[in-house]
């Protein structure tokens, strides 16, 4: 069975499956091929600034990141184990006090060892983001996987490009 498959036969058990994504609380709401969303409803625990009630950043850190590695596990034919490389995050706005902050990220790029991952979290509009994410995701080289079947892996070097 495919991750994807996987993923969506057992719901938000996938997402509970990790253990700071379920002391978070965050829920698993869509799941398509190289992209997925999750939320992380508001509670007071999670509050960073208890005099504005503005969830802590590092909640939609953690947020952004297992969004960003739900998307690649969306992306792969098998599954395999990944690890953050890289994850860079924008943050634009505080997110409303009270309200769920969502997360949506999308797969557009797998290679035999690294996928790439644009991410966004938000609140009420997704037009209107809390924060951006850009991330990297090591393959594990040693899984017999291959990328998504709607994703090429390059295969060319960088420097044949110009040629």
């Amino acid at each position: 069975m495919r991750p994807l498959d996987s993923i969506r036969a057992v719901g938000s058990q996938f997402i509970q499956g990790t253990p700071h994504a379920h002391a978070l609380g965050m829920e698993l709401v869509s799941v398509d091929a190289n992209t997925g969303t999750l939320k992380v409803p508001y509670r007071e625990d999670l509050v960073g600034d208890p005099d504005t009630g503005v969830f802590a950043g590092g909640v939609v850190t953690a947020l952004l990141d297992q969004v960003c590695g739900l998307a690649v596990m969306a992306s792969m034919e098998e599954f395999t184990s990944t690890a953050t490389l890289d994850l860079r995050i924008d943050y634009m706005r505080a997110a409303q006090p009270g309200k769920a902050v969502f997360a949506t990220a999308h797969c557009y790029k797998v290679t035999r060892s690294v996928a790439f991952v644009r991410a966004s979290a938000y609140d009420a509009d997704p037009a209107d983001p809390v924060a951006t994410a850009q991330a990297a995701f090591m393959l594990n080289s040693n899984a017999g996987r291959k990328p998504g079947a709607n994703l090429k892996p390059r295969t060319t070097r960088p420097s044949e490009d110009k040629a």
